[in-house]
């Protein structure tokens, strides 16, 4: 199946999401998990470590600088052997960037980019789609200040897609397909807009 940006969209609406088998399949198909990864906003988890490294402020993070290079390096980069982002969602999320449904964290070590990650805006849920580290620590960073700038704009939910025990750290539970549903049919059509820039330190967002 061929992609665009208004067949994702109405895909993400019915609870759907498309991925590829590599990086060189040229079709997608889609996912329909019976179980889903959550974060329910004001639950959001920061551990002590993870606390410590952000007061260190040796990275600088931005917002919707660089998608174009964000999503590129969540498909292949050094750190990962295989990917499921293919050529055309690649082209089809970044039409999507321009048009302001999808958004991307990046952080930067020197003026190089090591760690990010991106997703898309379904009225207050942010469904994420892939990050990448290659740094430690710096797609975490990314997590957290992804949380703040939803927080900021009055967002519910980052859904994860799978339940991970990686990403249990931050505060993801597992729900059944039916319980995101009616997350969906309840927060998914509602009007938000990301905001552009944080009004605290990133670490005052969870207190």
């Amino acid at each position: 199946m061929f992609l665009s940006p208004e067949i994702i969209l109405e895909g993400y609406n019915k609870g759907l999401f498309p991925m590829a088998d590599s990086f060189n399949d040229p079709f997608i198909y889609w996912v329909d998990p019976k179980e889903r990864g959550i974060i329910k906003l004001n639950e959001f988890k920061v551990s002590r470590t993870l606390k410590k490294e952000l007061k260190k402020n040796n990275f600088n993070v931005k917002v919707n600088k660089n998608f174009e290079k964000t999503i590129n390096l969540c498909a292949r980069n050094l750190n990962r052997k295989s990917t499921w982002i293919n050529n055309q969602i690649i082209e089809n999320y970044i039409k999507l960037f321009k048009i302001g449904v999808a958004k991307s964290i990046e952080c930067f070590e020197n003026d190089k980019l090591i760690g990010g990650l991106y997703g898309l805006i379904i009225g207050k849920i942010f469904c994420g789609e892939s990050m990448f580290s290659i740094k430690r620590n710096s797609s975490k960073i990314s997590m957290v200040y992804l949380a703040a700038y939803l927080k900021e704009g009055g967002f519910k939910y980052i859904d994860t897609q799978f339940y991970s025990e990686h990403l249990k750290q931050f505060g993801t539970k597992k729900i059944e397909k039916k319980q995101y549903l009616e997350i969906l049919s309840q927060h998914g059509k509602a009007d938000t807009v990301f905001p552009e820039e944080i009004r605290k330190n990133v670490l005052e967002y969870f207190k």
